[in-house]
């Protein structure tokens, strides 16, 4: 299934306290129980003002529904097209071996 990172604004989200965010993360594990195996919750950074959260889902529509459903924002769905990291500067030597 692909990957998708979503963009929800939220003023002073930085500034939620552990309760408030436990009872997010409730609510939206309650709404994904009903939604299904089509939308899995990865994991979100929540930042002064956003929450960016990485989850794996059918399409993006299902989770916009579970945005409205869980009365959060959806501001932006992005389908993550790949990832990188420090290992992608890296030279693939298995692939430079079977080339040989």
């Amino acid at each position: 299934m692909p990957k998708f990172l979503i963009e929800r604004e939220i003023p002073n989200a930085g500034a939620l306290s552990a309760t408030d965010l436990r009872n997010i993360a409730k609510k939206s594990c309650a709404v994904l129980r009903e939604l299904g195996a089509d939308i899995q919750w990865v994991q979100s950074y929540v930042t002064e003002d956003k929450v960016t959260c990485v989850y794996i889902a059918s399409d993006a529509e299902i989770i916009r529904e579970h945005a409205r459903r869980g009365g959060f924002p959806a501001d932006r769905v992005l389908e993550i097209a790949t990832t990188i990291d420090p290992t992608t500067a890296d030279e693939n030597t298995l692939a430079a071996a079977s080339a040989a």
